[in-house]
């Protein structure tokens, strides 16, 4: 295994053929995943399907995650103009009268009822905080701003109020919609854009209900920290949207931010994923800043599950240099910085015993000589408890079903390898799963394997067994 963090590559104009994604896989993309705010809920079915016949043509499993746009708040049009420039000291007013026939002196914005949410003395914040407004007046639904600091402002960016407080919920009838059309779809995350608390997440679960799709909550509001426990218990996994949190609590905070989000999805068991400006630069060029090489290698050793790339991959002239700039790093930094994480993990006072035998895997291989851990999985949970306990060794999860492989390739630290069958006899198993890992070149003769598996095999949450197996010393028939 060349790395253990994951890669999440988006997917646009630069990435939509089968070319691309083919390359993209080889350097190192685990995940592909689908923006929502740039394309249509149809075109997603488009490249699933394509993502799909590449995975097969490829031999190995890769997830998609589609990203709902969510409710985020942007100023509508300037008539014909592509962009108008705001100064210092001009007095600019927020008009939820107007539609696309903004002015040098007032735009449109498509939440009506901003005046309700900012009061005077309040920053607002446009265009990624390139461009800062302050409040100066509120009348008939008016917003009355003087620039503090001007810039070029484009039709349809961004606004945001900073440190938060705006009332809009993080579910739209958008969303809700595109959700519906998309339960028909092979993906397997769904990223709620603009959470604000645990009801955005049960709402979207709401929809889903039985469907075997995973919810990620994106944290980018300062709202969703101060309900952080609640979102993380309610979803499966975090991401950190660097860009719009750091408007609303100031980019000073993010990464303390960041690293608290880390441990806190870590704490419940989630998975953890940094997003935003990764690696910018490659957007137009072939090699990355240091500056971002720092920042990836940051990423990695403060535990994330995975990095993820958006207009890097998307609309970039680079897509598998970045991919494969960024795997060369995630290695680097894994193989010379492991550090304990100072976790407080929520662990309730018994453990099923799938659970134990994962940890109990992962605790037994860091105190002997194996070289790697087999998980025989049909769900993934023990694959995903072994991920998260932070280690070194190789974790191989092994299963029949199509959907759980695909699901894994989000863990940190464990491939994903589906099997065509498994043997139903143990000894036999075992037989197979080091053959496999023998012939990926994983293995050789004498090391120690770690495998896990149920007395059933194949049967949902039925792991009750840990094997400690020496390479080419095994039993060939049932014992």
């Amino acid at each position: 295994m060349k790395k253990r963090t994951k890669i999440i590559a988006s997917l646009g104009p630069s990435t939509s053929t089968g070319t691309k994604l083919e390359k993209m896989m080889l350097a190192g993309t685990d995940v592909f995943r689908i923006n929502l705010s740039h394309t249509s809920i149809e075109d997603a079915k488009t490249l699933i399907d394509l993502v799909r016949s590449k995975e097969k043509k490829m031999g190995r499993p890769v997830a998609v995650m589609i990203d709902l746009q969510g409710q985020k708040i942007r100023i509508k049009g300037f008539s014909k103009k592509t962009h108008i420039t705001l100064k210092t000291g001009d007095n600019f007013i927020i008009n939820p009268d107007l539609n696309d026939n903004g002015s040098q002196k007032q735009v449109g914005i498509t939440y009506k009822d901003l005046y309700k949410n900012v009061y005077e003395g309040d920053e607002l914040l446009l265009s990624d905080a390139l461009i800062k407004l302050r409040v100066i007046k509120i009348q008939s639904k008016k917003i009355h701003t003087t620039v503090e600091r001007g810039g070029k402002l484009k039709p349809h960016q961004g606004l945001n109020k900073k440190g938060g407080g705006l009332s809009l919920s993080g579910i739209t009838a958008k969303d809700k919609s595109d959700l519906k059309k998309s339960l028909s779809y092979e993906y397997d995350y769904i990223a709620v854009s603009f959470v604000k608390d645990e009801k955005d997440i049960l709402a979207i679960k709401n929809i889903i209900k039985n469907k075997d799709i995973k919810v990620i909550a994106k944290i980018e509001r300062n709202e969703a920290l101060k309900n952080i426990d609640k979102i993380t218990k309610a979803s499966d996994g975090l991401l950190v949207a660097r860009g719009d949190l750091g408007v609303e609590i100031g980019i000073e905070q993010l990464p303390a931010a960041q690293r608290f989000l880390i441990r806190k999805a870590i704490s419940f068991d989630k998975l953890a994923i940094v997003a935003t400006q990764m690696m910018e630069s490659m957007i137009t060029n072939r090699v990355p800043t240091r500056a971002e090489v720092f920042d990836v290698a940051n990423a990695v050793t403060s535990g994330v599950d995975a990095i993820m790339f958006s207009a890097e991959t998307a609309i970039g002239k680079y897509p598998s240099d970045v991919i494969n700039e960024a795997s060369r790093i995630c290695a680097e930094s894994e193989g010379a910085y492991i550090r304990p994480l100072s976790v407080d993990r929520v662990v309730p006072k018994t453990l099923p015993v799938d659970q134990v035998i994962a940890l109990s895997a992962v605790y037994s291989a860091k105190l002997t000589k194996v070289v790697a851990i087999a998980a025989l999985t049909e769900t993934g949970s023990t694959a995903l408890w072994m991920s998260r306990v932070q280690s070194n060794i190789p974790i191989y999860a092994m299963t029949q079903n199509v959907k759980t492989a695909r699901r894994i390739c989000l863990y940190k630290g464990v491939q994903s390898i589906k099997l065509d069958r498994l043997e139903e006899n143990h000894a036999q198993a075992n037989m197979q799963v080091i053959g496999l890992m023998k012939k990926i070149g994983t293995v050789k003769k004498g090391d120690l394997v770690i495998i896990t598996k149920g007395d059933l095999l194949g049967t949902s949450g039925g792991t009750n067994a840990m094997k400690v197996v020496e390479v080419g010393n095994m039993l060939e028939i049932n014992e």
